[in-house]
């Protein structure tokens, strides 16, 4: 089979490319990547199993480049995040969480099977886009509101954004070092315990007398 045009790319618009890290990114999504294997791609893409190789430096750049593809559908699927300046300090960080949440939560499937292999790890994290990336928009939000005035201007933005990216964390690391079941729910009140203890921090303050 040619590895210029797979079969099952005739007619269509895209690049064998695209077409290899679609075929990835789709597996991974029904699948998960534990025992993701090169030619299990191939055999689902339509083409022979060398042919990755002429698009991609090895696997774990394609499994890289898939696990990014399902990072952002993903976050395609997920409420948009609030804007600084709008709604309340309170609605917005509890929107922030909750997105935190289900992005990790949904993203556990797919990390499982590479406890293993951190280069692949460490390529995806690589491939991150900061205008995307929910941990810069928790900051980014948080330090427009400190300029707008609507948290105290001395609020340490740097503490408040790791205590709430380190609590969205949590789940996902019990989920894979304590064999925690992945559908395990978080108790109730977690969230509303977090969003309390981070006003806490930032909330402007009243002029002493």
């Amino acid at each position: 089979m040619s590895p210029r045009k797979a079969a099952a790319l005739r007619g269509g618009d895209r690049t064998l490319r695209e077409h290899l890290i679609a075929t990835a990114e789709r597996m991974i999504a029904e699948r998960g990547t534990a025992g993701l294997t090169v030619r299990a791609i191939a055999q689902e893409a339509g083409v022979a199993g060398g042919v990755l190789y002429n698009h991609f430096a090895d696997k774990e750049e394609l499994i890289a480049l898939a696990l990014r593809a399902h990072a952002t559908a993903i976050e395609n699927g997920l409420e948009p995040l609030p804007a600084p300046g709008t709604g309340t300090v309170e609605g917005n960080l509890r929107a922030y969480v909750a997105h935190g949440l289900a992005l990790h939560g949904r993203m556990v499937p797919a990390l499982t099977g590479l406890i293993a292999t951190p280069e692949v790890l460490a390529r995806f994290a690589g491939l991150s886009d900061p205008d995307r990336d929910w941990r810069h928009r928790l900051r980014g939000y948080l330090e427009a509101e400190r300029g707008l005035g609507r948290i105290a201007a001395d609020a340490r933005v740097d503490a408040v954004t790791s205590m709430i990216v380190g609590a969205c964390h949590e789940p996902v690391l019990s989920t894979l070092f304590q064999g925690r079941g992945i559908a395990e729910p978080s108790p109730a009140h977690s969230a509303d315990d977090l969003v309390a203890t981070a006003l806490r921090g930032i909330e402007p303050r009243e002029p002493a007398e």
